[in-house]
């Protein structure tokens, strides 16, 4: 008895406890009150709780008393917590949980943006896509044409997007925006942009309606930001081509630099040219890049490039049939770009700065005249943002730069200078107030020295999930920028030009397929016009006529896009369609009409399949872009005569071996398979009387090269890991 004792005093303290539980029970629902089956719910700091069943119902018992606290979790949403007083009795709850903002549920701004980032769900474009698509050349610019939005004109380097010339985009690196992103321009041959597509980890192609941190741009910018430190490899990469040779060291990840000389000899002497070069392009190139992280919150980046190039053509004079001039080019340019950031408050703060300068000159000979050419900008920048809310999905952000701006051409006896400080305030906020709504919200302030003139410009974007994997969003707002140096050369008391944007936009990204339909329409205002007696198409003609901001015009249309990386294994196909309908009244266009850059309709085919046990990916691109206006000498009726339909079928193929633990990457393009004889526009001579066509410096080339990367690699990379070459 006196064993059995223990036992009977503990029941005698156990059974009170059992009758003074308190149950608890309930049912886990989502916002809308659908069933959360799984979801774990418990009292914090004990291990009494339980999993909802299929239904979301859930029950359990606790002993504790007065006052708890109850959690809840489940994932991909936040966790609940609520206080409960615990009064030996049932206790009956409804537990709504909140869906959790992260990159695969939220919504994000999309119209008027293709993104292709590291930290953007929206992926479009990462470098491998831009080197592996057949006719693109492995040049950023080529590739951003074959995105809906964008026009194919073949005689001018540059992005012409949506009804805008050349210079209303501009190419943006880590946020400074780049004075001379292409090689200098020839007349009536396009340069290729002066980075390679493996500088950077991401790109933004905006085709209208973008952010407040940037300005200066009526149509488009182009947003590039570089590669952060990831790994501590060192190794060599050599490359070898018709066009030239080339290497690379990085060490431990955070230095590189490299050297590059270019000679077009050999490929001019493999094809057929329609041009007369009397010098073929040469030069040299060298870059420095430095990128480390300074600590665990702050990281540094330094790019600095050096190139040195000459050529020497020979155009028809367009004066007497069988006669030419020569065109001299020596080219000379620096760029520097430097950023630091740093991170406080757990990540809720950052500080982002920026410092770049670069300085073109071209010395340029036309027959017996002589010419200069300098461009010259110095900028410094600093963004500092606040991350909020739920997740820290929100933020707000304040920035200012400056530029200084310095540009000349010398012609002969005429000697055009012009300075300029710029400088830029910026707001903006993007707010996610659900997982399916977003907004951004910016406000945009500039003064411009030269025309001594101020404006503020207000931006605006929303977005909607309509579906799990489908969203719509819109954009509006007003772009304004400085007129062209040629115009301020002579009058300026000019004001600023002004784009009034509006987009809507559809997505849906699902099993990795893609379809996006977005309409637009821009409003142009206050566009520079210079008042002639008549029009000369000409355009390398310097400004002779009194110039004022009477222009106006308009842009409207539609494009589409649908990208499929499912249906065909280790294959992927995109195609995009653009509709445009323009008119605008500037330059020296008499009335208001369709400019000559810009064509109704543009279509693109990519298809690349990647042949994983040989190791090469090939590739094919058509491209079809509807005949472009123009316009005879001295008209006044302006009636236009559209150039033929320019088509293009090109093929690319990359083939990668492992050699004595080394890769190698052997590759080749070929561009214009059928040899089409496309035609981009005419020139007339002085009179008018005589047209000559534009056309492409050779109507097919052939291109081949090899990569060596001497950094050893434990296994054969996939086409997926050709990026890291």
């Amino acid at each position: 008895m006196n064993k059995l004792l223990p036992y009977i005093l503990f029941l005698f303290f156990l059974i009170p406890q059992l009758f003074a539980q308190t149950i608890i029970k309930g049912r886990v629902t989502d916002k809308k009150g659908e069933a959360l089956p799984g979801a774990n719910v418990f009292i914090k700091g004990s291990y009494d709780g339980a999993s909802s069943d299929a239904e979301g119902n859930f029950s359990f018992r606790t002993s504790r008393k007065d006052t708890a606290t109850i959690a809840a979790s489940f994932v991909g949403y936040e966790n609940y917590m609520q206080k409960i007083t615990l009064n030996n009795a049932t206790l009956e709850l409804t537990i709504k949980m909140q869906e959790t903002m992260n990159v695969l549920n939220t919504v994000t701004i999309t119209a008027g943006t293709f993104e292709a980032s590291d930290s953007k769900k929206m992926v479009m474009l990462k470098p491998l896509d831009i080197v592996t698509t057949a006719g693109g050349g492995a040049d950023i610019t080529a590739v951003m044409q074959l995105l809906p939005g964008a026009q194919r004109v073949g005689e001018q380097e540059g992005l012409f997007v949506r009804g805008g010339s050349a210079n209303e985009t501009k190419t943006v690196i880590d946020g400074m925006i780049v004075q001379n992103p292409f090689f200098s321009s020839t007349p009536d041959v396009p340069q290729r942009g002066r980075f390679t597509p493996f500088m950077f980890k991401g790109t933004a192609f905006s085709t209208g309606g973008y952010s407040a941190q940037y300005g200066q741009a009526l149509s488009s910018v182009l947003l590039l930001n570089t590669r952060d430190k990831t790994d501590d490899a060192s190794g060599w990469n050599i490359g070898a081509n018709l066009a030239g040779m080339g290497a690379t060291y990085t060490h431990k990840g955070s230095i590189s630099g490299s050297v590059y000389y270019t000679n077009l000899t050999p490929f001019f002497n493999l094809m057929k040219s329609n041009l007369l070069f009397d010098k073929a392009p040469q030069g040299m190139n060298t870059s420095l890049t430095i990128t480390e992280n300074l600590t665990k919150n702050s990281s540094l980046k330094l790019y600095g490039t050096y190139s040195d190039s000459q050529s020497a053509m020979s155009f028809p004079s367009y004066e007497e049939v069988g006669t030419h001039y020569r065109f001299d080019l020596k080219n000379k340019n620096v760029f520097t770009n430097g950023t630091y950031q740093v991170n406080f408050d757990e990540g809720r703060w950052i500080l982002l700065t920026g410092l770049s300068y670069s300085h073109n000159t071209d010395q340029i000979k036309i027959s017996d005249d002589n010419g200069d050419r300098l461009d010259q900008r110095t900028q410094v920048r600093a963004v500092m943002t606040r991350l909020f809310g739920k997740n820290n999905a929100s933020s707000v952000l304040f920035g200012a730069e400056f530029h200084a701006i310095r540009v000349g051409n010398i012609y002969n006896q005429y000697n055009f200078r012009l300075n300029d400080n710029y400088s830029a305030a910026f707001v903006e906020t993007e707010v996610y107030l659900t997982p399916k709504l977003a907004g951004r919200f910016g406000m945009r302030t500039e003064y411009t020295s030269v025309i001594s003139k101020a404006n503020i410009a207000p931006r605006i974007s929303l977005a909607y999930k309509t579906g799990q994997y489908s969203q719509i969003s819109l954009a509006a707002g007003q772009f304004y920028q400085t007129p062209e140096k040629n115009y301020l050369y002579l009058n300026q008391q000019l004001g600023y030009e002004l784009a009034n944007h509006l987009i809507l936009n559809y997505q849906i990204i699902k099993n990795d397929r893609t379809f996006r339909i977005e309409g637009f329409k821009k409003d142009y205002k206050d566009l520079v016009v210079e008042h002639s007696t008549y029009y000369d198409p000409n355009p390398y003609r310097f400004p002779t006529g009194p110039t004022d901001n009477s222009g106006k015009g308009y842009a409207q249309g539609f494009d589409v896009f649908f990208r499929d990386k499912k249906s065909i294994k280790n294959g992927e196909f995109w195609l995009t369609y653009s509709f445009l309908d323009t008119e605008r009244l500037f330059r020296n266009y008499l009335k208001e009409t369709t400019p000559t850059f810009a064509s109704k309709y543009n279509v693109s085919v990519v298809y690349k399949q990647f042949f994983e046990k040989i190791g090469t990916n090939v590739g094919v691109t058509f491209t079809h872009t509807s005949g472009r206006p123009n316009y005879d000498f001295a008209t006044t009726s302006f009636t236009p005569e559209y150039t033929k339909p320019y088509q293009n079928v090109s093929l690319s193929a990359s083939h990668i071996r492992t050699i004595k633990g080394n890769f190698v990457v052997f590759y080749a393009t070929l561009d214009n398979v059928f040899a089409r004889k496309n035609v981009f526009g005419y020139r007339y001579s002085a009179d008018g009387k005589q047209r000559f066509e534009v056309i492409p410096p050779m109507y097919r080339t052939f291109f081949v090269g090899i990569s060596i990367n001497l950094s050893k690699q434990l296994t054969k990379p996939k086409e997926a890991d050709l990026d890291n070459l």
